[in-house]
């Protein structure tokens, strides 16, 4: 059976009142490094930061599939919790979004097709989720599969962003295995739900997928916390396929080691060959390319430069550079120590949620994103301004869900009131820094 039964995007007068996107700019890439360095051989370290220069008012639609664990030991206050959770993001999606809902038991169901969010199809999808109820075991395969059959057989798919938010709160066992299922280029974010999960297996699923990220949701009063934040990254979405691409200078310098991976930060090793006499020097040649709403943009090549020089250069690293260091020496040993502790089995409770804790902390230092873990109010790393907006908005819906949320619509023009300039600011900073030659001044 195909699913190309997607709804096509009818245009309201909200949806259809968007602004012509500007492609250029809507990534600015900054180098953060010493800028002198002594004519001797000598090492370079470089941090690469990547960050998103356009406004979200202009973003793509989205296609969302909501995959959602409806077996048996989903019963009672977990169906509650999963039910006002998928009402918060009903919501908050706008028209120009589409939403198909999943489960899965034994076997899985699509519920609905993709749908364009409008009123009426506001009321049905919430109908929808009231009448869930939970039975059965547990096949994860089977829900991943089809909601990734959701995503690859849409009829009207170009320049769309797509994303899968997958919640279980047991084994799989029933099925596969379904780490072992080929994800494809769709971002595929898994949630842990209660204390009975299976955290390796929802890991695995999410590294399988290129951005995805698993969140630890073992309090079940924070669903609706950890779908939110979710929720808001796949909202701010700037640019999808970024890559960034980086290449030694001649023989002026050589690659030691680089950490590219998916990430916003990346710090790259060199090793500086020796110099005769000062002068400006290019050490490493860089580009970036991404695509947004279906159009491929690719930077040209800058060169970062540094000055060769006889005097003796602070040779110390840049205070944004350490930090970045102490921030991934740290996830490792965390991730290490409560892997350990784990093992040895040193109490039964931590053993669970000592390895709960370590995946998801592992997922959100890897990816560079948020991920929902432990106290999700508290540890907020990677979080954006709208993950902050959403959480006091999800925290209010739970407390009373029949209370009014602010639309995404109107979310983005908060946004764009307090930045007007947002919507061009990346491109005039592109176009400048392109102008710009890079210059070397020695002292």
């Amino acid at each position: 059976m195909s699913f190309n039964d997607d709804e096509q995007i009818i245009s309201t007068q909200d949806s259809g009142s968007k602004p012509i996107p500007i492609t250029p700019g809507r990534v600015q890439l900054v180098s953060i490094h010493n800028n002198m360095v002594p004519l001797e051989k000598s090492k370079l370290r470089v941090m690469l930061e990547i960050t998103g220069g356009g406004s979200t008012n202009d973003r793509p639609g989205l296609d969302l599939v909501a995959v959602l664990d409806v077996s048996g030991s989903m019963g009672g206050e977990k169906i509650a919790k999963v039910k006002t959770a998928m009402l918060f993001m009903i919501y908050k999606l706008s028209p120009i979004d589409r939403l198909s809902v999943v489960t899965f038991e034994s076997g899985a169901k699509r519920l609905c097709p993709l749908r364009q969010i409008t009123e009426n199809s506001q009321k049905e999808l919430e109908n929808l989720i009231n009448g869930l109820n939970a039975s059965g075991g547990t096949n994860i395969t089977a829900g991943l599969q089809t909601g990734l059959k959701v995503i690859n057989d849409r009829s009207l798919s170009g320049g769309r962003s797509v994303g899968i938010m997958l919640m279980s709160d047991g084994e799989q066992n029933v099925g596969g295995d379904a780490a072992k299922v080929p994800v494809g280029n769709v971002p595929v974010h898994t949630f842990g739900f209660g204390t009975d999960q299976d955290p390796v297996v929802l890991k695995a699923i999410a590294d399988n997928s290129i951005e995805g990220t698993f969140s630890e949701v073992q309090n079940t009063a924070n669903l609706s916390i950890a779908f939110s934040q979710c929720l808001a990254g796949l909202l701010t979405r700037v640019v999808e396929d970024l890559k960034l691409t980086i290449t030694r200078c001649g023989d002026e310098s050589k690659i030691q080691q680089s950490l590219p991976k998916e990430v916003r930060k990346v710090i790259v090793d060199l090793l500086l060959s020796p110099a005769e006499q000062e002068r400006g020097a290019g050490v490493l040649e860089i580009s970036y390319s991404y695509r947004f709403q279906g159009k491929t943009f690719q930077a040209p090549p800058a060169i970062l430069t540094v000055c060769r020089t006889r005097k003796s250069a602070d040779q110390q690293e840049r205070s944004e550079v350490k930090i970045e260091e102490t921030r991934l020496l740290t996830a490792n040993a965390e991730v290490r120590a409560a892997t350990a502790l784990a093992i040895d089995e040193i109490t039964k409770i931590y053993e669970k949620q000592g390895v709960l804790f370590a995946l998801s902390s592992e997922t959100s230092h890897d990816r560079q994103r948020f991920a929902a873990r432990g106290d999700v109010e508290s540890l907020r790393l990677f979080a954006t301004p709208r993950m902050d907006k959403y959480l006091k908005q999800a925290k209010s819906f739970d407390e009373d869900p029949s209370k009014p949320l602010p639309s995404v619509d109107e979310d983005e023009k908060e946004e764009l009131a307090a930045n007007p300039l947002a919507p061009i600011a990346g491109a005039i900073s592109f176009y400048l820094q392109l102008a710009m030659k890079p210059l070397c001044i020695l002292p």
